[in-house]
């Protein structure tokens, strides 16, 4: 499949509308790839990359019995497929998500999820198992981590049923993740953050405590960042159902600090305990945030 525009740098509402969640997602990986200087595939399991010592259970058509006469100890040959890592996407599937400033551009959840498919076929290319869960208060889906053939599929399918929920709860889906990852893997979380920060936070330490790389993307939508609007606006919190009538003008300025110390927050939290933290509205096209994941 060939593209003639770099899908992954054009606005992503714009790319959205050139189809379904597996057809963005495609394109925006073609382009992404086609605009990096060297490949990342790293090969297929055939591809011997070094010894291991032999451990009982090891199967013996992998000895390399030509070390064992050197040495007169037994290794066995290990292959790409069993130095690749594990990855799991957490995709925030509550109602907050399902919100967005304007009605031309994509909401955080139509965002996340092109951008899940996207990291997911890239990572299922470079032969990395890679799995879902779906969640808002409780986890509503898990697609466990594999390699094998037709998990592009059965990936798209759980990000296309991941409707927005209710509540959130990233906690549970992290805590869910430790029984997935029975190794040291990655593990990416895409979320508005709009959650209980300390209980997320002790979630994503422990499992940079168990080795796993951790990364997390904070959504925004644009109109998140400033307040704005007419004299006066009545919001409605989608979760709680709480409404609340402001005026912008009277409240902007208090507005964008409190927005920016949340970021620096999270920023320092995750950097204190070796998380990788990214920022991201949803008017970035997919290739940008895909490149500072690289």
């Amino acid at each position: 499949m060939t593209h003639p525009m770099r899908l992954d740098l054009l606005d992503p509402a714009e790319v959205a509308r050139l189809g379904g969640i597996e057809i963005v997602a495609q394109g925006v990986v073609e382009g992404y790839l086609a605009g990096l200087h060297r490949s990342p595939f790293r090969g297929f399991s055939v591809e011997f990359t070094e010894h291991r010592a032999y451990q009982p259970g090891d199967e013996p058509r992998y000895l390399d019995w030509r070390m064992l006469a050197r040495s007169d100890r037994l290794f066995v040959k290990q292959f790409e497929e069993e130095t690749n890592l594990r990855a799991m996407i957490l995709l925030d599937a509550s109602r907050s998500m399902a919100w967005r400033g304007a009605p031309e551009r994509l909401t955080k959840h139509e965002y996340a999820q092109r951008l899940a498919a996207a990291l997911g076929l890239i990572l299922l290319r470079q032969r990395d198992a890679t799995g879902l869960i779906a969640f808002d208060e409780v986890v509503r889906d898990v697609v466990p981590a594999r390699v094998k053939t037709g998990q592009w599929r059965r990936l798209v399918r759980g990000i296309v049923t991941a409707a927005a929920g209710h509540g959130t709860a990233a906690e549970a889906a992290l805590r869910h993740v430790t029984s997935l990852l029975t190794r040291r893997g990655l593990v990416v979380l895409l979320s508005d953050l709009l959650l209980d920060r300390e209980l997320t936070l002790t979630a994503l330490r422990y499992l940079r405590h168990r080795g796993h790389q951790v990364v997390v993307l904070h959504l925004m939508d644009t109109a998140e960042r400033e307040l704005a609007g007419p004299p006066e606006v009545r919001f409605h919190d989608p979760e709680t159902d709480e409404r609340l009538v402001v005026r912008p003008r009277e409240l902007a300025r208090a507005y964008r600090l409190t927005v920016e110390r949340e970021i620096a927050a999270w920023r320092a939290a995750c950097r204190r305990h070796g998380i990788a933290y990214h920022d991201v509205t949803t008017d970035q096209p997919f290739g940008h945030v895909l490149r500072r994941l690289a």
